[in-house]
């Protein structure tokens, strides 16, 4: 019974209510050659320490790639593994997610590198570099989807959002104990 309530918990937290300082934001990003993504996420805006947030604000994040409007890949936060690429950066003013500038190198890598090989074999993938936003699918960087590094990605506030069961961080509530 103990177990079965605190697995109760857990599910409520993950699937409940964001909290008050947390925002959600959708975007859309059209690249080159007929690729595209949809997507949104939300952030702990209590984190802000300055005009940006990090991917350590983000509590929750899905992104869908498309070519020729038909679905080809995803990836979402609960993906997240320790040799994945995982940069966000998000402007609060502007309420935009950061292309690349000449103080932001690599502003955004959602599970892809710099080169398009790590979003692994059936993965989906997408980053900002000096040289272009594109996406990358099956550990392939996607060179037709390529647009200019500085293309702005605007965002929107959304109300809500039904986020995937695997697009929120997960907080343990579970001990080894004794």
């Amino acid at each position: 019974m103990r177990r079965s309530m605190a697995l109760l918990a857990c599910c409520a937290l993950t699937t409940g209510p964001l909290a008050a300082q947390e925002a959600i934001y959708g975007f859309e990003w059209q690249g080159g050659g007929g690729y595209s993504m949809r997507g949104a996420f939300a952030i702990d805006e209590g984190l802000a320490t300055g005009p940006r947030l990090d991917q350590e604000a983000v509590t929750c994040f899905e992104v869908t790639g498309f070519s020729g409007g038909q679905a080809i890949g995803r990836w979402a936060l609960g993906q997240l593994q320790e040799d994945t690429t995982w940069v966000l950066t998000f402007d609060l003013e502007s309420r935009a997610l950061v292309p690349f500038g000449t103080g932001d190198p690599m502003p955004q890598a959602w599970n892809m590198d710099g080169f398009g090989r790590n979003c692994g074999e059936g993965g989906f993938g997408f980053n900002i570099g000096n040289a272009a936003q594109d996406i990358c699918l099956n550990n392939e960087l996607i060179v037709e989807s390529q647009v200019p590094p500085p293309t702005p990605i605007p965002t929107r506030p959304l109300p809500a959002f039904e986020f995937s069961g695997d697009a929120c961080r997960t907080v343990p509530l579970f001990s080894r104990g004794p």
